[in-house]
């Protein structure tokens, strides 16, 4: 289970407030307006804004205090983090060994890894010579061998058409779901909520609401999510 315990962090002038509970296996969306404090709280669960206050912790162990390489997760962000001088295989090598150093057995995992995303044959490439979805793709069969249980995906694929975004949800659910992980999307995309999500957490102004049921929070919001919806 993933907590955050009173949670508060400051960036400049916005603090964001968060007390929630996310079950182990779940899949939640994070949803809110624009500059309400979703990317943030996902840049304070990965280590790249530390807490002023309160704990993060995961299965009863806090975390807050560890660097971003020693949390038991992974984040993909809209750019997908690939290294562009990099091939596919080494890309993905990463989430084994930073320096590329890998074993026979080693270089075996990532093969299966890119097999196991579509993308069996690409480890000589360069992600220029990839699609945005392939891209997508490779970042995933990077999480894979992380094996780490938390996934936070910030808006990974706001830059597809809608229906290579939707095969991409399809594949992060086969994924969650195959490997047992907890996910995290920032989404400004309902229908990606409805999609991948069975709870949503609602950001609005820097208070994280608990997580509720994505369909219930979609099907009658908020007065703050109704305006952001245009409702």
């Amino acid at each position: 289970m993933l907590t955050l315990d009173a949670v508060r962090a400051t960036q400049g002038s916005f603090t964001l407030h968060a007390a929630l509970h996310v079950p182990k296996g779940a899949r939640v969306a994070v949803i809110g307006a624009s500059g309400s404090g979703k990317s943030t709280l996902l840049n304070l669960i990965a280590g790249f804004l530390p807490p002023n206050a309160g704990q993060i912790a995961w299965d009863g162990a806090p975390f807050a205090q560890l660097p971003p390489g020693d949390r038991p997760l992974s984040i993909i962000f809209q750019d997908s983090n690939l290294f562009p001088h990099l091939t596919i295989a080494q890309n993905v090598g990463l989430g084994l060994r930073p320096n590329l150093r890998l074993n026979a057995k080693e270089h075996g995992e990532v093969a299966k890894a890119l097999e196991q995303v579509g993308l069996a044959g690409f480890e000589a490439r360069k992600p220029a010579a990839l699609s945005g979805g392939q891209q997508s793709r490779v970042a995933l069969a990077r999480v894979l061998l992380r094996k780490q249980p938390l996934l936070l995906l910030d808006e990974p694929f706001a830059a597809l058409g809608p229906a290579l975004r939707q095969e991409m949800l399809a594949l992060v659910a086969q994924i969650a779901d195959r490997e047992g992980l907890t996910v995290l999307m920032v989404t400004h995309e309902p229908q990606d909520a409805r999609a991948l999500t069975e709870m949503s957490i609602f950001v609005d102004e820097g208070v994280v609401h608990a997580p509720v049921p994505t369909d219930a929070l979609l099907d009658n919001p908020p007065e703050a999510l109704r305006a952001y919806l245009g409702q």
